[in-house]
């Protein structure tokens, strides 16, 4: 059985629609917390039940692993679901905050759906056939300079308590571009630099939750994914997507 891109877009557009039912009721919103800086509400909840049980009734032949409920027995093929990645911009009302599933068989990630239902953007894309913004082919910018380049980035690591943090790496990346910019969902930091927002992205101490679906986005829309040191890959402790063109620029400063 195959993955239709428009039965799935259906199933997590319907997802966005029950996260939204919480955003618009803040107030009435329950927050609890995983670990000190580690926020988890009810609508995370009930956004990944729903995706887990219609996935599964959908997809019974694949795995699943959520953020909130853990692993299935088969991780083999599964999905790799972040029901809600940016739970603090969330709770605040803020925008930026979205729906992360990605489809991984066998190591190889073949399908990501990214939806930020506050911003109404629903980003997809299949291995090697292609990325779509709302329906739209999507291509990373064309920026060629690391001194005009807007980049992007997060403190999973500061919110770790790690000594190894992103605080001097932004600092001196930060006096070398033109625009800098902290979203606070690293799902959607991918996204935008598939669609030329950004030019580039890095962030340290993530989860492949986190990033599976928007790295493969970000790939198909012509993106270098790698770690701090220009190794090519998705690695979620260290990753680094940008337009190609100022890679080499941007890791004199990692």
């Amino acid at each position: 059985m195959t993955v239709s891109l428009t039965d799935l877009e259906k199933i997590v557009r319907e997802a966005g629609a029950i996260a939204l039912s919480h955003y618009k009721n803040l107030e009435l919103l329950k927050v609890t917390k995983k670990s000190p800086r580690d926020f988890v509400t009810e609508a995370d909840i009930a956004v990944e039940s729903y995706l887990k049980e219609t996935l599964s009734k959908h997809y019974p032949q694949y795995g699943f692993w959520g953020e909130e409920s853990g692993q299935s027995e088969n991780q083999t093929n599964r999905w790799i679901v972040d029901p809600i990645d940016g739970t603090h911009s969330f709770s605040k009302g803020q925008y930026f905050w979205s729906i992360s599933v990605a489809l991984e068989v066998n190591q190889e990630t073949l399908v990501g759906a990214v939806y930020a239902p506050a911003l109404n953007d629903y980003y997809c894309a299949e291995k090697n056939k292609g990325v779509w913004k709302n329906g739209n082919p999507i291509a990373v910018s064309t920026e060629q300079v690391l001194a005009n380049a807007m980049v992007a980035t997060g403190f999973a690591c500061v919110r770790a308590y790690l000594k190894d943090n992103n605080l001097q790496r932004f600092c001196r990346i930060a006096e070398q571009t033109t625009g800098q910019r902290r979203f606070g969902s690293a799902a959607l930091d991918l996204c935008m630099v598939a669609d030329g927002q950004v030019d580039a992205f890095w962030e340290q101490e993530l989860n492949l939750y986190d990033i599976a679906a928007g790295a493969l986005i970000a790939a198909e829309a012509g993106a270098t994914i790698t770690d701090f040191e220009g190794n090519k890959g998705v690695f979620p402790k260290q990753i680094l997507a940008t337009n190609g063109a100022i890679l080499e620029q941007l890791l004199a400063f990692m």
